[in-house]
C-alpha cells in the first residue's frame, strides 16, 4: 500500500455530499507536522483545499470551499478526512492527500513543505 492512499471519490449530483479518506502509512507521527488536501484539474495549477495541524487544533481552508468542506483526522487510525457538502460542478477534480513538514503561525497558521503525496481520487460533480 502507498504511503498515502485516498479513497471515497466518485460521481455525485450538484449539491450533493462526499467524504474522502486519506490513509497515512509510514509518514505519520513525528515524520509529519500537518496534513493537507489539494485538488487538480487537467490544464490548471494544483489548488490547496484544506489543511489540518498535527494535533488537529488548527485548520485552513481555501476561499472557494470555506463553509462547505471540513477537514478532520483520526490519529489512532492514521486517517485524514475531507467532508465535502454542497458540491458544485466546479469542485470536480482529482483530490490529493499530502503530508507537510513545516507549520507556520504568522500571520495565520499554515501547513507547508509537502513532501509526500498520494495518488489522488477523482471527484466528479454533475450539473
Amino acid at each position: 500500500q502507498p504511503v498515502l492512499w485516498e479513497s471515497g471519490g466518485g460521481l455525485v449530483e450538484d449539491g450533493g455530499s462526499l467524504r474522502l479518506t486519506c490513509e497515512v502509512n509510514g509518514y505519520s507521527g513525528s515524520r509529519r507536522a500537518c496534513m493537507g488536501w489539494f485538488r487538480q484539474v487537467p490544464g490548471k495549477e494544483r489548488e490547496a483545499v484544506a489543511q489540518i495541524s498535527k494535533d488537529g487544533d488548527d485548520t485552513w481552508y481555501g476561499g472557494s470551499v470555506k463553509g462547505r468542506f471540513s477537514i478532520s483526522q483520526d490519529r489512532s487510525k492514521n486517517e485524514v478526512y475531507l467532508e465535502m457538502t454542497s458540491l458544485k460542478p466546479e469542485d470536480s477534480a482529482t483530490y490529493i492527500c499530502a503530508a507537510g513538514g513545516v507549520e507556520h503561525w504568522v500571520p495565520t497558521w499554515r501547513c507547508e513543505k509537502f513532501a509526500c503525496w498520494g495518488q489522488g481520487t477523482q471527484v466528479t460533480v454533475s450539473s
